[in-house]
């Protein structure tokens, strides 16, 4: 049979077939996939030890992508050694040489195998906690597949303990199930933005498949097909997957709450909503066109929509295609090649291993004051059980509040009840300190980017931001400097129970109670 009539069935094992879309039973080292959605933390980003099975945990608890504690402590990398891309999103517009935009597709310089394994050494033995190496393009990893293969071939050679990932439209996935299980790639991100090949048209206007060009409606149904059937060989082989979609308004904001139920079905681990990017100076169809990109408030009801389905993902920071740090930093510029030259690069597996033990030590203390917090929690007269607020937090990262509000660009938001601290997203906000010029201008984009939390925690703030937030109805708090996020919110969250249980505050919804409330309606844990 030829390749499009393949990719309506799915294999299970060696001489085993059933119908693409049935229900499938992973491996034991795959099992959390398909039932992650059933609960409130099980498996996903915010799991933890006690959420999963013991070999899942052991390849998530330091994979800063695939669990949301762990991304407060250890960091990426990607490596630019896929050019190439086999279709066309009309969001994307890859640059090669461009330092200045954040964003996939995006590079400074594009490497060799060779030079990409160089580097990674170079980033390993600066940064011990730099824990997985990503080949995520600037085009799609499988439509580069012996550059892709060749650099973990000699990353396994001789950095053996970093966790290998790829990124991939999913178009050639499945005719190289075989070679990502042989180098051992237990981490899979397939970008899927729709399940109905209608959708799909308005999103990709063609795809090169068979050696040749194929557009419209039978394009994105050739691509919806192999996606699928990549996804259950993965799930079939115990390989983790994480499900990348854009978020389009108007064109698949509310599909992508099927989206989300049918890769359940398949055995996704994650599902990472992400927002479309789409200034017109980037220059993708998308952006020159006028399309819009969603607000922060309709990208957490999409989510929130989907909640109960394939387990979502909200810390993701749609990193370029060279990133090297913790999520929401790029160090890239302190390993260019040139510079990479200069250094003298020794790979000292031991003195990692030591500094990883640390950080552990750390996630362990976080846990424990986390913990602390939600014991210390007690019901309060005349409070809703229910109540939950957003809480923005400034963070330079080890999971602690201890960023100075004014360095800020960016906010991590937890939704705090007294039961819960729950990351939910990040916000990107304008540096507010411009070295005397400009904060004037910054703030209001700062508040309104933030403005659907009843308070922002944050190690300092000066005066007149201070007073711009109260009077926009965000308490500016400044108390719980250096504390862990999660006890500093429960530790916030208490002292506003106690101040409405006495009267001295009333409990004010904050942004559009429509978006707040959900517009969308979920049927993904069907």
């Amino acid at each position: 049979m030829d390749a499009p009539q393949l990719a309506t069935k799915a294999f299970i094992g060696i001489g085993q077939i059933r119908p693409l879309g049935a229900a499938i039973t992973p491996e034991p080292s795959g099992g959390c996939g398909t039932t992650g959605g059933e609960g409130k933390a099980s498996c996903g980003s915010s799991g933890g030890p006690d959420d999963m099975p013991q070999e899942i945990w052991d390849k998530v608890k330091n994979h800063p992508c695939y669990s949301e504690e762990a991304h407060h402590h250890y960091a990426r990398m990607h490596v630019a050694v896929a050019p190439a891309c086999n279709i066309q999103c009309n969001y994307c517009n890859r640059k090669y040489d461009c330092s200045n935009e954040s964003r996939p597709g995006v590079v400074s310089q594009k490497l060799t195998p060779e030079q990409a394994v160089k580097k990674v050494l170079a980033v390993a033995s600066e940064i011990p906690q730099m824990t997985v190496l990503g080949v995520a393009g600037p085009g799609d990893s499988l439509a580069n597949p012996k550059k892709t293969f060749d650099t973990f071939r000699m990353l396994q050679e001789t950095a053996p303990d970093i966790k290998l990932c790829i990124s991939t439209n999913g178009l050639a996935l499945p005719d190289l199930v075989d070679e990502i299980c042989q180098y051992n790639i237990d981490h899979v991100t397939i970008t899927i933005n729709m399940v109905d090949p209608a959708v799909g048209e308005k999103i990709y206007p063609w795809i090169f498949w068979q050696h040749k060009r194929v557009t419209g409606y039978e394009a994105a149904k050739i691509l919806h097909e192999r996606q699928m059937l990549g996804l259950e060989m993965l799930t079939a082989r115990g390989v983790l997957t994480k499900i990348n979609s854009v978020l389009i308004p108007g064109i698949n904001d509310e599909h992508l709450i099927e989206v989300n139920r049918e890769v359940k079905k398949r055995g996704a681990f994650l599902h990472n909503i992400m927002p479309l990017i789409s200034e017109a100076e980037h220059g993708t169809v998308f952006g020159l066109t006028g399309q819009r990109g969603p607000t922060a408030q309709e990208l957490k009801a999409v989510q929130d929509a989907c909640m109960g389905g394939a387990n979502l993902m909200r810390h993701c920071r749609q990193c370029r295609a060279d990133a090297v740090g913790l999520l929401g930093e790029d160090r890239s510029e302190e390993f260019t090649l040139d510079k990479i030259e200069e250094m003298e690069i020794v790979y000292d597996l031991d003195k990692r291993r030591d500094y990883q033990d640390k950080v552990e030590t750390e996630r362990q203390a976080q846990h424990a004051a986390k913990q602390e917090a939600l014991s210390a929690q007690v019901e309060r007269a005349g409070v809703d059980p229910d109540m939950k607020v957003l809480v923005a937090v400034a963070t330079e990262g080890h999971g602690r509040v201890n960023l100075h509000f004014g360095h800020a660009t960016e906010f991590q938001i937890f939704e705090v009840s007294a039961a819960e601290a729950l990351f939910v997203g990040h916000r990107r906000v304008d540096l507010y300190c411009q070295g005397g010029f400009g904060e004037d201008e910054q703030l209001p984009s700062i508040v309104k980017a933030i403005n659907d939390c009843h308070a922002v925690l944050v190690a300092k703030i000066g005066a007149c931001p201070r007073d711009e937030l109260k009077a926009a109805g965000i308490e500016p708090v400044d108390a719980y400097a250096h504390e862990f996020i999660e006890k500093a919110a429960l530790s916030w969250f208490a002292d506003y129970a106690d101040r409405l249980a006495r009267g001295d505050i009333t409990h004010q919804p904050r942004g559009d109670a429509s978006i707040r409330q959900g517009a969308y309606t979920s049927e993904a844990a069907a």
